[in-house]
This record gives C-alpha cells, sequence and structure tokens, in this order.
C-alpha cells in the first residue's frame, strides 16, 4: 500500500556520488551504509559532460554486494537510443534481483551534442494551443517518449518467455515476444525486445521535477518525482501540482510518490540547526536547498513535513557522503524508527516493494501482437 504523507511509514533515499572517485568499493560501502539504515533506494548521478564512471556499470558492480536497497542511476535520455536506455535499466534489475530504478535526465549543452556528432540540440516539437514549446519542454517531450517505449519494449516479453531450453538450445519463446512499433515526435522504436521481462515488469522511473519543464513528463511517466524545495509550502504546491497532473493524465495520484530533495551537511553533529535550518527549513544555496545542522535536527524537519503533507519522503544528498551518510543512518534514521515513522526492516525484496508499488501486470495486446 502507498505510503500518504500524514500516516504510515514515509520513503528515505541517499545519493552517493562521489565525484573524482574511480573506484567501485567507495560506492559498495555507501550502499550497504543505506541498507543498514532501510533506505528505500540510492541514486547515483551521471551526464554525459562530466567526468566519472558510467552510474549504470558502478551500480552494476554495487549490486552483488547489496541485498535490498534499491539502486537508481542517472540515464540520460537525449542521445541515447531508446532501446539501449531500456535495455541498461532491465539488465540492472536483473542483476539486483529485481531492485532497479532510472533517473531520467535530459542534455542541456551544445558540449554533450557535440560528443555524439550532433551541431545543436534536438529541435522542438510541432506548435501546440500555446505555441512552439521551448527547447526544454521539447526536450523532456521527448524523455517522456523515450520512458513511454521503455515500458513498451519490457512489456514486449511475457514473463515466461524466457526457457532456455538446453536440449533445443532455445533461449526464449518466440511465441511470447511482442512486436513494439512506436513512433513520436524524436523517437522511433520497431521491434522487440531482446530479452525476457525484467523482474519488476517495469523497473522504477524517477524524475527531479523540480524546474517547470520537467513536471509534464513526471506526471505521466514518473513513479517517484524529486523536488528541490527550501519550504515546506514550496514542496506541498510542488506535490499537488504533480499528483493532479497525474490524474490529468488518468493515473491513480497515489501512484506517483513526491520526495523533497535536500542538500545535508551534518559536520555539527549532535549541535543544534544553524539558524534558518532546523524548524525553519533549508536555506538555499548555488547547489539547491542546504540543511545543516545535527542528525536530531534533521529528524525532527523530516517530521514535521512529512505529517503535515509535505511530501511521500526524502531524498536525501549528504555533503560529505562518508560523514553525513553515516550519521544520516544511525541518528536520524535510528530517531524516526524509534519514532515508528519508518521501517526497520525491508517487508520485500523489490525497490516496487520498498515504495509500495504493485507490479505492473504486462498488457494482454499490444500493436503488433499476433493473435
Amino acid at each position: 500500500m502507498t505510503s500518504s504523507p500524514g500516516r504510515g511509514l514515509l520513503h528515505l533515499a541517499a545519493a552517493v556520488d562521489r565525484p573524482g572517485v574511480y573506484d567501485a568499493g567507495p560506492y559498495v560501502e555507501l550502499a550497504r551504509l543505506a541498507e543498514r539504515g532501510g533506505l528505500d533506494f540510492v541514486t547515483l548521478d551521471d551526464s554525459f559532460a562530466r567526468p566519472g564512471l558510467d552510474a549504470p556499470s558502478v551500480l552494476a558492480r554495487v549490486a552483488p554486494a547489496t541485498h535490498r536497497v534499491g539502486l537508481v542511476p542517472t540515464i540520460t535520455t537525449t542521445h541515447t537510443e531508446p532501446f539501449h536506455v531500456q535495455a541498461a535499466v532491465a539488465t540492472l534489475d536483473r542483476v539486483s534481483r529485481g531492485r532497479a530504478g532510472w533517473r531520467i535526465d535530459v542534455s542541456t549543452t551544445e558540449g554533450e551534442a557535440r560528443l555524439f556528432g550532433r551541431r545543436s540540440f534536438p529541435t522542438p516539437g510541432p506548435a501546440g494551443a500555446g505555441g512552439r514549446p521551448s527547447p526544454l519542454d521539447a526536450l523532456w517531450e521527448q524523455a517522456g517518449e523515450v520512458a513511454d517505449v521503455a515500458v513498451q519494449l519490457w512489456d514486449g516479453g511475457e514473463d515466461d518467455a524466457e526457457i532456455r531450453d538446453v536440449t533445443t538450445g532455445r533461449l526464449v519463446d518466440r511465441g511470447k515476444r511482442h512486436h513494439v512499433d512506436f513512433t513520436g515526435s524524436a523517437v522511433t522504436v520497431k521491434g522487440p525486445a531482446i530479452g525476457p521481462r525484467p523482474p519488476q515488469g517495469h523497473p522504477v522511473r524517477v524524475v527531479d521535477a523540480t524546474a517547470r519543464h520537467a513536471r509534464t513528463t513526471a506526471a505521466r511517466y514518473a513513479d517517484v518525482a524529486l523536488v528541490r524545495a527550501a519550504s515546506s509550502d514550496q514542496a506541498r504546491a510542488a506535490r499537488d501540482q504533480l499528483r493532479a497532473g497525474a490524474a490529468q493524465h488518468g493515473r491513480d495520484p497515489d501512484s506517483l510518490l513526491v520526495l523533497a530533495s535536500l542538500l545535508v551537511d551534518l559536520g555539527d553533529g549532535e549541535h543544534a540547526a544553524q539558524p534558518g535550518h532546523g524548524g525553519g527549513g533549508p536555506r538555499p544555496s548555488a547547489q539547491g536547498p542546504l540543511y545543516r545542522g545535527g542528525p536530531v535536527d534533521l529528524a525532527e524537519l523530516i517530521t514535521s513535513w512529512h505529517q503535515d503533507g509535505t511530501a511521500d519522503g526524502f531524498h536525501l544528498t549528504p555533503v560529505e557522503p562518508r560523514r553525513d551518510l553515516e550519521r544520516l543512518v544511525n541518528g536520524t534514521v535510528a530517531l524516526l524508527q524509534h519514532r515508528g515513522l519508518f521501517r526497520t526492516f525491508y517487508p520485500g525484496s523489490t525497490l516496487r516493494e520498498h515504495l509500495g508499488l504493485a507490479r505492473p501486470a504486462r498488457p494482454h495486446t499490444m500493436t503488433g501482437d499476433t493473435p
């Protein structure tokens, strides 16, 4: 059952970004720490312009070293073929046995476009009632199309399509693989997925919906929306807008979880939060809303925002990864567990189960299915 603000358990996630780290060990350490605290999932950011390791590959390495925590890499859709995107996410879901998610993002720099031999951003789509969309609107429309066709490709193989018959050498039952024929404004995909359906059916789709341009895509396609907000009123307004958008697209608003995203600096240990933090909320910073103080005051803030309907949970980015995540787990999470607001164990094994989201049933018919 989906957790709702003001009642039930809240959801917690954390970023495990380690800029400049080129070894998998520190990422494994942070993910294990998050798992010890019962966090729903960890995220690992990625972009074409930033030097560093490939996020899906890193989390594929983290998967066998963890058992329950969800693993959510950022994968940019702008210059990546949708078939490759869905395959990477489905592979992570398989190697993690149903714990994969996908943080959808877009590429917004000419430098990234040149890496792929493109001279400019994708052109905006056709004019609508309000005129031609902005380039960012067009990029997020394309991201939505990739999210849509990814689901169609995941559903292209039935749950029992993989047979692995050694005597005949057959890997899959071709009669249980179904054709996809998708044509959007910027995306075209024809043909079935190669592998069987992912363990979760649909790995969890996450969108940072802070910017206006991303909100339509989040409301229509995301399972989890992240919102960077410096006040509870700001976060609550964004949540209400996203839930209303989900309803307009024919979705159950409770199927879209909205998490408030904060940078957290717990370097002051048990000392009270600085004025403007703690009970007064985080402060704006160049990197986003920042909470600075101690684990106890952070627990107070999380409790207040959750119980007054501000958010379904929180996505927290430690300023100093190892130090702050450890204090978050040992201090803030332990206190929330003591108050009965956060789980003390994982009730299931998949990320969708952690989030209270049902495993989608495969549609009975799809475009191109044979009788």
